[in-house]
């Protein structure tokens, strides 16, 4: 049985005096993905989700928060904008489609290039990793970039020279990895002061220091992103009407990107994907993260996944000409995308302004990582720190473990699809007035987009109380995943395993002791033939990636990669 959609709405226009324009939208669950995914759990166990999240634990756990069904909402106001920017330019796209399985594979789509890559890599699987937790109890997250900055902090704190060496690897590849085990004298060193000690010692080494928040003090009324008319923007010329037998709604446009990391490329990664042309900025010698193992080729396959099919050129900012090249590719733009750091775009005289004045009507946007939340100088804007300011690393995790924020990159996966959510957002307004537009989204922004009350909720935005079936069931060769819908009716359950009337608890515990005898597919079937939902729990990317059901989400060159996760119509 298919499930039925998720959301089928429309957009429009409002009425300017003239004809309105309407897009419909609509979010499946499954999409091209040949499983009966019905919710979202089912969603998060199948396609990689669970695995990815869990690499920390080491076994799957499901995301407390409803993480793929909002990344496909993102992704289906994406698709719904996009088709308007090209009916504004003479296109005729009336109806996008996307999926919760798409937006989840997009997600994982870094993972899952690197577990496919033709390589001899071996990714690291150990569990472990931050945060730390205080001599007063008071669990924290760090953060630098600086190799020096990470010693000195470990110094300071008298930990053990060969652990702070071996630990920094893993703490600067958890972005890539979603592992990060560290040794468990860093962890010990942390545990011997206070916290207010902790947070004086990184000031002095130079180092971001940030203590988890709880779900009540979470972050709340940020919207996702921030348009406004770029003051003493003269009227822009039209947009290039799209190319002859277009068919993606973007074709024509020209998008210029200064990002490192993931947030910023993958935003110019989702406009690509929907026709545009990215000219990508690299320094000097290129981006440093084209090395980062595993490799296709000459080039990371993490790399690749973002920023495959982009032009690169090679600029240093820092010099006159540098910025006067950039001027230049600008001059031939529609967009400009950077997540510089804070200051740094006046400083460089690169800033909306300036950009706008050498091309009339530029949709100008920067992706941060705290917007203007914390100030001018707040802590390094990454995803993690974010996650433990925002609260949401207490809502990831369910109530009876502690707070923790996910080694899976939660807001910047999000915060870069809400960034191109702006820019098509940008598009419609510059299109419709004339002017230049400068959109802002952060990660900060992100992380509140998951933080919202969905009407449809099993309970209120917080810590979620799980009970055991809502965590994946160990069976004879892995693991399942039981639907909300099946869950909810443990009885049911229960009758399906074989399991007679019992009380709750020593009812949960005779299904746990029953999955573990049979393998999980025979398991899918039985509950199914209950009238019951559930799903084998991907444990592994490569088998994922070689399923037959995913073929027509995912393409392989080198690696595999995931297809743009919309279908345009008439």
């Amino acid at each position: 049985m298919t499930a039925p959609p998720l959301l089928d709405l429309s957009l429009s226009l409002p009425d300017d005096g003239r004809r309105p324009l309407r897009v419909d939208y609509a979010i499946e669950w499954a999409g091209p993905v040949g499983i009966p995914l019905e919710d979202e759990i089912t969603v998060q166990a199948a396609c990689g989700i669970m695995h990815v999240h869990g690499r920390k634990s080491g076994i799957p756990e499901p995301l407390g928060v409803d993480y793929t069904s909002v990344t496909a909402g993102v992704l289906a106001s994406q698709g719904a904008l996009a088709a308007l920017v090209g009916r504004l330019r003479g296109m005729d796209l009336r109806r996008v489609t996307t999926s919760v399985a798409q937006a989840a594979l997009l997600s994982v789509a870094q993972y899952l290039a690197a577990a496919t890559a033709d390589d001899d890599w071996a990714e690291p699987m150990r569990p472990g990793g931050p945060p730390f937790t205080s001599a007063d109890g008071v669990r924290f997250e760090i953060e630098t970039f600086d190799a020096d900055r990470w010693r000195r902090f470990w110094a300071f704190l008298d930990a053990d020279e060969t652990a702070t060496r071996r630990g920094w690897l893993p703490f600067q590849h958890r972005y890539a990895t979603a592992t990060c085990p560290l040794p468990d004298e860093l962890h010990q060193a942390a545990g011997r002061s206070r916290f207010a000690a902790l947070a004086a010692v990184a000031t002095a080494a130079g180092v971001s220091i940030l203590q988890l928040r709880d779900v009540t003090e979470r972050s709340t009324g940020l919207p996702p992103w921030r348009i406004t008319a770029i003051p003493g923007s003269t009227p822009a010329v039209p947009l290039p009407g799209p190319p002859t037998l277009a068919q993606l709604p973007l074709e024509g446009l020209v998008v210029v990107e200064s990002c490192r990391r993931l947030q910023g490329p993958l935003a110019c990664h989702i406009l690509r994907l929907l026709g545009a042309r990215v000219i990508r900025i690299e320094p000097p010698g290129g981006d440093l993260l084209r090395g980062m193992p595993p490799m296709v080729g000459d080039c990371s396959a993490r790399f690749l996944a973002l920023n495959r099919g982009k032009h690169v050129v090679e600029i240093d900012l820092k010099s006159p000409a540098g910025r006067r090249a950039v001027q230049e590719l600008v001059a031939g733009a529609d967009v400009f995308v950077h997540n510089w750091a804070p200051g740094k775009a006046a400083q460089l005289e690169l800033d909306a302004g300036h950009l706008a004045a050498v091309r009339p009507g530029l949709v100008y946007a920067y992706a941060s990582g705290w917007g203007d939340a914390l100030g001018p100088q707040p802590p390094l804007g990454t995803d993690f720190m974010v996650q433990a300011y925002s609260g949401l690393a207490a809502m990831v995790r369910p109530s009876d473990q502690p707070p923790a924020p996910s080694l899976m990159t939660l807001t910047d996966v999000l915060g870069g699809l809400v960034c191109a959510q702006g820019v098509l957002a940008g598009l419609v307004d510059r299109i419709r007035t004339g002017s230049g537009q400068r959109v802002d989204s952060s990660l900060l922004s992100a992380a509140t987009v998951l933080q919202q009350p969905a009407e449809d909720a099993e309970s209120p935005p917080g810590r979620p109380v799980w009970t055991p079936l809502h965590r994946p069931l160990a069976t004879s060769d892995g693991y399942l995943a039981l639907s909300s819908r099946a869950r909810r009716e443990p009885a049911r359950v229960a009758a399906a395993c074989g399991v007679g009337h019992r009380g709750e608890w020593s009812r949960f515990e005779a299904i746990a002791a029953c999955c573990r005898q049979e393998p999980s597919q025979t398991w899918v079937e039985r509950l199914r033939d209950a009238g019951l939902g559930s799903v084998v729990v991907c444990t592994d990317l490569v088998a994922l990636a070689a399923d037959p059901r995913f073929a027509a989400a995912l393409q392989h060159d080198g690696c595999t990669f995931v297809h743009a996760p919309w279908e345009f119509s008439e």
